[in-house]
């Protein structure tokens, strides 16, 4: 964590699992130091919001992080899920009954189908329950929460299923694990594409965001600068891509797979 971030975003709390570290008047980054994402409380003059939940192991250490400023797990009226990895949604079965559970639709489909491929259970090892989604979101919904208005945007490309949340009149932007500090990639997993991560990001850029709050990592008051070096990053990656698909000529290689393809034909005609 740098100087900078201590003087700007004060840590209110730590313990050997998450900090807590207030990012803008009643907004909280829940930092987990594991491979768990962050978690944002969002508390607003008329509902209060959690996004993201990390995982189902540090629900203690989460709720520990909540109360501290006086906040329980029945008081959150909405949980946004950012998209379907289990890193950022591990935790969300324990709040069913109690509020609220949000995420896009293709991620909710993901997730109430237990697809175990596209929420990488291999990779966090999470127990296998189900985790039920009660609302839908879509590019445009508006999430009000009286002195916060959080629009939803649709920004696939580490996933097919990816959502920010921005609040245009406060500069905060939620972009999960489409833009981190740094510019740092999210990667491109399973239903993710290149493409679309580069129209996201660069949807990201038109936006007046003053605070990125990201899945992973420190807070950032540069998101421009950021996006910036992310948009740099994924063209890179791109010619890097097209230019393996070069090097390797499908062409050429396509064919004798066809000839393959002809010889067995031949075969079972004979």
């Amino acid at each position: 964590m740098s100087d900078r971030e201590r003087t700007s975003f004060p840590v209110l709390r730590s313990d050997d699992v998450c900090s807590l570290i207030q990012a803008a008047e009643d907004v909280y980054q829940i930092r987990f130091k594991n491979r768990a994402a962050n978690a944002y409380l969002v508390r607003g003059s008329r509902r209060t919001i959690l996004i993201d939940v990390g995982l189902s192991s540090n629900l203690a250490h989460l709720e520990a992080s909540l109360a501290f400023v006086g906040c329980g797990l029945d008081d959150i009226d909405m949980l946004v899920l950012s998209h379907e990895h289990l890193d950022h949604i591990g935790a969300a079965f324990h709040f069913h009954g109690r509020t609220i559970i949000a995420a896009h639709r293709l991620a909710a489909n993901k997730i109430m189908l237990r697809d175990d491929f596209s929420m990488l259970r291999k990779m966090f090892n999470e127990p296998n329950v189900p985790i039920d989604i009660d609302l839908w979101l879509e590019e445009g919904n508006l999430i009000d929460l009286g002195n916060f208005r959080l629009t939803v945007m649709y920004t696939p490309g580490h996933t097919s299923a990816c959502i920010s949340l921005f609040d245009p009149d406060k500069g905060l932007l939620f972009a999960s694990d489409t833009l981190m500090p740094g510019g740092v990639m999210g990667g491109i997993f399973g239903s993710g594409c290149i493409s679309d991560y580069i129209q996201s990001l660069e949807r990201l850029k038109g936006l007046n965001a003053k605070i990125l709050l990201s899945g992973h990592g420190r807070l950032s008051d540069a998101p421009q600068d950021d996006v910036r070096i992310a948009l740099q990053r994924s063209h890179a990656l791109l010619s890097d891509t097209a230019q393996l698909f070069d090097a390797l000529d499908a062409r050429a290689n396509f064919e004798p797979i066809m000839q393959s393809v002809r010889d067995l034909n031949k075969l079972d005609d004979g």
